[in-house]
């Protein structure tokens, strides 16, 4: 059997305690227990494939997915993300049923403001392409952007763009539903464990185990769905994933009295600032320009003087608003904003879910279910052939690309 482990990630694989069970037979092994390595180790037990284990190197959900509340919408420039988005939707309506549990999800939909005339006529595109595959979003006006969202001030903007399907849950619930779900259906769940390298057969050209700091996993399939770390994951097996890790970084207010309107999860386009409701009180978001790459979650009041300063523009109620706390977590940034889905062409046993750039958690329902199908080999649920890895080659963005217009 042949390693190929990256030197940044080589490790002794007996270092640490032992796994508490034996892996006797190859396993289907997905690394990343956040919201996507859960919907798809879920999906994968629905439709009947055995042995499959679940490695992450925290707790289930401690990355990206940890946020208190997410966003779910299939408002998107790229039919690809529409559609992934849209079923998404459906499959959290549906989540009390499949697979069960409240995550109290809330259709109070989705508001993008637009202060650009280009935006506005790209916006408009997307509407279009939207409307097309059954998404009912609707450009509206600066005048129905302040009925719908009694904060927002009007001046400067030329429209907004509004789809009342959209809305947000609580991902912890979403990780919780499925893990429990999975864990019936007989997944294994190895938590507190990093991988540390990756065994290629004698040809190169199949996984044949994963290392960890507590043992090998005999692996019969790797999953990558491990977000920012990806990269990682990806280079210890000799895949390029191009995914990058950025700050994110957001505030909770107190309680408001009198409580907050119910309002749409209102985006400022132009400057990515975003907020919407949250308990008693609203949450707050924006995207620093300045923030460089990096692991650093440390959460800092400061940011929240950036978004003071947007919200003196464009909704004043709130940049005085008292703040009670806040949380910061990573997105998984790709060149052009868009998830790698999809098959290694090389290792045929190596499978990939990441890069969702700030839009994991609303697409994971429906990324669970194209993996299920490219691991069955049938045609999967949405076509994600242009999220590919390999459409960047081996020159980065120049080389290649889809971008996505409607990230913050």
């Amino acid at each position: 059997m042949t390693s190929t482990t990256s030197t940044s990630t080589s490790k002794t694989a007996t270092s640490g305690s032992p796994f508490d069970t034996p892996f006797d037979t190859p396993s289907l092994v997905i690394v990343g227990g956040g919201v996507m390595g859960v919907s798809i180790a879920f999906h994968l037990a629905e439709a009947g494939v055995r042995d499959i284990v679940v490695v992450e190197r925290g707790t289930l959900g401690c990355g990206s997915s940890g946020k208190p509340i997410g966003g779910v919408r299939a408002q998107f420039s790229d039919p690809v993300n529409i559609e992934l988005g849209l079923r998404s939707l459906r499959a959290y309506g549906d989540f009390g049923r499949r697979p069960g549990g409240d995550i109290r999800f809330e259709r109070v939909g989705y508001l993008f403001l637009l202060s650009e005339d280009a935006d506005a006529a790209a916006f408009e595109e997307s509407v279009a392409t939207q409307n097309a595959l059954g998404v009912p979003s609707r450009l509206v006006s600066p005048a129905r952007a302040r009925e719908l969202c009694p904060y927002v001030r009007t001046d400067g903007l030329v429209a907004a763009v509004h789809s009342p399907d959209d809305g947000h849950a609580r991902p912890g619930l979403v990780i919780q539903g499925y893990a429990r779900a999975a864990a019936r259906a007989g997944v294994r769940f190895r938590t507190g464990t990093t991988v540390t390298g990756v065994d290629l057969d004698p040809s190169g050209e199949r996984v044949t185990a994963v290392r960890t700091d507590h043992g090998v996993i005999p692996c019969s399939t790797l999953v990558c769905a491990a977000g920012a770390w990806s990269a990682e994951v990806g280079a210890a097996a000799g895949v390029r994933l191009p995914v990058r890790p950025v700050r994110r970084q957001i505030a909770f207010t107190r309680p408001l009295h009198p409580p907050a309107p119910r309002i749409p999860f209102t985006i400022d386009f132009s400057s990515t600032a975003y907020f919407h409701n949250s308990d008693d009180g609203l949450l707050f978001g924006l995207a620093d320009p300045a923030q460089e790459e990096g692991f650093d979650t440390t959460w800092t009041e400061d940011w929240v003087g950036l978004f003071r300063d947007v919200a003196r523009r464009r909704a004043p109620a709130l940049a005085d608003m008292e703040v009670a706390g806040g949380w910061a977590g990573l997105y998984e940034v790709t060149p052009d904003r868009n998830a790698l889905i999809g098959r290694d062409a090389r290792l045929a046993n190596f499978l990939y879910a990441t890069g969702f750039s700030g839009h994991g958690f609303l697409q994971a329902p429906a990324v669970g279910e194209v993996v299920r199908d490219l691991h069955l080999g049938r045609d999967p649920v949405v076509d994600v052939t242009p999220f590919r890895a390999d459409r960047f080659g081996s020159g980065g963005a120049a080389a290649g690309g889809r971008p996505e217009v409607h990230v913050v």
